[in-house]
């Protein structure tokens, strides 16, 4: 059966484009673009059988079906051949329940999303594969590509620097003078990427990208190409996937450039539409109060009792954050992610510094290693239970973005107690000496020390 899909404009424009054109936005009224694919078609084979069909590639080893993403290639770019398929085994990340943690906030059924748990440490491999797959595909068919382009906060520079090296594809990386993390600047680096350091912010990177990919033989590889939301809806997918096609109450994100919200938004609307799931779930938008204009937006039309429209939208100059990933003040996919948050009767939170880094801290005390952007997702799920918007029965689902690893600079100044908030979670190395009965010694000591701290906080002694 013949599956096809094709770029339209989200404003209803009256226009369509294959999608292997170099367009980034409507010719005829400049709105995005997103790739709607023929339902129809969809709609000829039972829900039951694409359930089967997903379930019977997953994490398997036929080429390209085992990734996460090409699992679902019917739903994600059909055209593409499967030798021209760029995949770094992406997706089918754990499902982490977070039992202790959850339980210290009065929910049972609490999960977080590990999206770092990918090849280059954070979610944007999802979109990533999709993207240079059909560049790949697009220099197969005779276009001249001569590199693929991004501006980034760091991971969505990773994750093309990797994939462009697997695809033998030329990449250019336009990043934030001192914004971004040593592991997130040594993983362009290393996979041999043109990397560029702008005396700007992301914002401003992000219009320098957007001239440079004026020239047709640079593609862009922003969110604001639609490509990239077809691998990230797939998380949508995956999540009910990993309970047995039972949707979950609430989904929430970090969002800095809303490319993830709208993506997850999709993937569940599409579900919905083809009979793979009978209701949506509801979608929280998680920002950091230094980079919160989408929060600042919604709390304006919540104001006024009123949903969420794009006019309510004014962009912000972003301030330093932790949540670095996130210090975007002039979000490309707004529209997509106006429309999205209406669709799933989403809200939007935000997150102080000393929260986001509290929350994190607190839940890697429950095995977790959170990135500060989880963090803010975490900090924000907090307030929500809080308010009594999440339930103590809700099954609810985080999306933890990165991995911590790649943050460590995070984790030791909250540690060092050097950040430039409260660490209340602090944990400290304890000095032992070397000899064998004066290290057990001390060391039996900060056991006690640590018992009679957890009493004191209501804990009960430890269980070891």
């Amino acid at each position: 059966m013949a599956y096809r899909a094709e770029f339209r404009c989200v404003r209803g424009c009256d226009v369509a484009y294959p999608l292997d054109a170099v367009v980034y936005r409507c010719e005829a009224c400049g709105g995005l673009l997103e790739v709607v694919h023929d339902e129809a078609a969809w709609q000829r084979r039972s829900p039951a059988s694409w359930m089967k069909l997903f379930d019977d590639r997953y994490l398997r080893n036929a080429w390209p079906y085992g990734s996460g993403v090409w699992g679902k290639k019917e739903w994600v770019q059909p055209h593409v051949a499967d030798e021209n398929v760029v995949s770094l085994f992406e997706g089918g990340t754990n499902m982490f329940w977070a039992e202790r943690y959850g339980a210290s906030l009065g929910l049972s059924d609490l999960w977080i999303k590990q999206c770092g748990i990918s090849h280059t440490g954070s979610f944007k491999d999802l979109g990533m594969t999709v993207l240079v797959s059909t560049v790949k595909q697009m220099i197969a068919d005779g276009k001249p590509i001569r590199a693929v382009v991004c501006a980034s906060t760091g991971d969505t520079s990773a994750a093309l620097a990797a994939y462009g090296a697997a695809a033998g594809i030329d990449v250019v990386v336009l990043l934030p003078e001192a914004k971004v993390t040593a592991a997130q600047l040594v993983q362009p680096l290393a996979n041999g990427a043109l990397v560029c350091s702008l005396a700007t912010d992301f914002d401003g990177c992000m219009r320098v990208v957007q001239r440079l990919s004026e020239d047709p033989d640079l593609y862009l590889a922003n969110s604001m190409n639609s490509l990239r939301v077809e691998g990230q809806k797939t998380l949508s997918i995956e999540i009910v996937q990993q309970f047995d096609w039972e949707v979950p109450d609430w989904v929430l994100v970090p969002g800095g450039n809303l490319g993830n919200v709208s993506a997850i938004a999709k993937g569940f609307t599409e579900m919905l539409r083809a009979g793979l799931i009978d209701r949506m779930p509801r979608i929280a938008c998680c920002q950091a109060a230094r980079a919160n204009p989408l929060y600042r937006a919604y709390a304006k039309a919540r104001a006024e009792g009123r949903d969420l429209r794009e006019e309510d939208f004014e962009p912000v100059e972003a301030g330093p954050t932790l949540a670095s990933a996130i210090r975007i003040g002039a979000p490309v996919s707004l529209p997509k992610a106006v429309r999205a948050l209406v669709a799933a009767r989403g809200v939007v939170e935000q997150a102080t510094e000393a929260e986001l880094a509290d929350a994190a801290a607190r839940a890697d005390r429950t095995g977790l290693f959170n990135c500060p952007h989880t963090g803010v997702a975490l900090a924000c799920l907090e307030k929500l239970v809080a308010r009594g918007e999440i339930r103590p029965d809700d099954r609810v689902v985080v999306v933890s973005t990165a991995h911590g690893l790649k943050f460590t600079e995070f984790k030791t100044r909250y540690h060092e107690g050097t950040l430039d908030v409260p660490a209340r979670h602090r944990n400290v190395p304890v000095e032992v000496p070397g000899e064998v009965e004066a290290a057990r010694d001390a060391i039996l000591r900060a056991l006690d020390h640590r018992d009679a701290r957890a009493e004191q906080h209501g804990g009960g002694r430890r269980v070891r």
